[in-house]
């Protein structure tokens, strides 16, 4: 009987897929900063349109999900991320383009919207192609851990990438952009020419409609915690201005650490005790947090609120995913994760607007008030999901 591979060996086979995360997260990190300074400043044009340029990609890969999901299960794991890095090529040669012929404003805001619009699909492609090739290589028992390094490798290629852009435009001007995109992508096209793909899982192909259906109870619970995560990144550094601190990107710096140190250290909990459980205990540590975050007298007491925040969001997205790809066959399994990830879109869509519609009325503090009370109904809603499976 072949010995069973080690915990290192596993992991180090999903990292060699994530990488491929890291790659396109890197790509979507490099502008993100300084897309919406080129538009309004360099093109002309209004901070909404702006927004709106940076939406574009968020869009477009909430649109592209069930594409995604399909070609993951029909033409195989490794070709819908292939499709995703060329997306990510020639978004970087009309952001090049574009950013040439800043002299034509409307003409250079069109070409960028393009290329964002493909970038926002390439993400769609490679986030659930790279989890996917996960699954079928070192199998389904290893959801959790397949998910959440596919997260590290997301935010940590952002964290890196986002500061990277504003160096690099400081340094090179915004022409930079499109050839780092162009060259991070065909590095990626180029390595994984060689690497050996996993076979496409044969059965009973399910409509992405009934995947949704089968999905949607657990998507649900993840969106109403995760809306904390949106009212965070979007809100805090004019919640800090409204109460008079300084200093609130250490909140997002906290709040990034706590999260990565979570999924590094507790990943194996999912396992050991069950993707509900770990889902309760985390969302509890959530809902904690972000009531800090509405009480906080201090900056001292905010940080421990976004420390406590990202600790807890971290294994909800992996721990109640676990338990949502059980609910479709392994034929589908890229459409459930298509399915799942719409809802983790629509919480970062829907944070914005909902939680400024509070801040407006009630004060920016109330908008932590009431992303607890989201997670608080999460909660209740896996407790439902928990006792329903046992």
């Amino acid at each position: 009987m072949p010995a069973s591979p080690s915990s290192l060996s596993i992991t180090l086979q999903i990292v060699s897929i994530v990488f491929y995360t890291f790659i396109a997260f890197i790509c979507i990190g490099l502008p993100i900063a300084v897309i919406p300074g080129y538009v309004h400043e360099q093109l002309g044009f209004s901070a909404v349109i702006a927004g709106v340029t940076i939406g574009s990609q968020y869009l477009a890969t909430l649109l592209s999900r069930p594409m995604a999901g399909r070609m993951s299960d029909t033409v195989g794991t490794k070709r819908a991320i292939v499709l995703g890095l060329s997306g990510i090529l020639i978004s970087g040669v009309l952001t090049w383009i574009a950013t040439l012929l800043d002299g034509t404003p409307l003409l250079s805001l069109s070409i960028l919207i393009v290329g964002r619009l493909l970038l926002g699909v390439a993400q769609g492609l490679i986030g659930v192609g790279t989890i996917s090739w996960c699954m079928g290589q070192v199998g389904a028992e290893h959801t959790a851990r397949s998910i959440s390094w596919n997260g590290i490798a997301s935010y940590g290629a952002i964290a890196i990438g986002a500061p990277l852009g504003v160096v690099m435009v400081a340094q090179y001007g915004y022409t930079s952009l499109g050839p780092a995109l162009f060259a991070l992508a065909a590095l990626g096209l180029l390595l994984i020419r060689s690497k050996p793909s996993v076979p496409v899982v044969r059965g009973e192909r399910l409509p992405f409609w009934a995947v949704f259906g089968r999905i949607a109870p657990f998507g649900a619970s993840l969106c109403l915690a995760s809306i904390g995560y949106g009212t965070l990144t979007t809100f805090i550094t004019l919640y800090y201005l409204s109460r008079g601190w300084t200093g609130a990107a250490w909140c997002l710096t906290v709040f990034g650490i706590c999260f990565i140190v979570s999924r590094l250290l507790f990943i194996s909990s999912i396992s050991r005790f069950g993707g509900f459980t770990a889902a309760i205990a985390c969302m509890t540590l959530e809902t904690v947090g972000l009531v800090l975050l509405w009480l906080a007298p201090s900056t001292g007491v905010a940080l421990i609120g976004a420390g406590l925040t990202g600790f807890g969001l971290s294994l909800v997205y992996p721990a109640l995913g676990v338990e949502a790809i059980k609910q479709v066959p392994s034929s589908s399994r890229g459409a459930g994760l298509s399915a799942y990830a719409v809802f983790f879109d629509l919480a970062l869509a829907i944070a914005g607007p909902l939680m400024g519609a509070v801040a407006l009325n009630l004060g920016y503090s109330w908008i932590f008030f009431f992303a607890a009370l989201l997670s608080v109904t999460g909660l209740g809603l896996t407790l439902l999901l928990k006792r329903r499976a046992y």
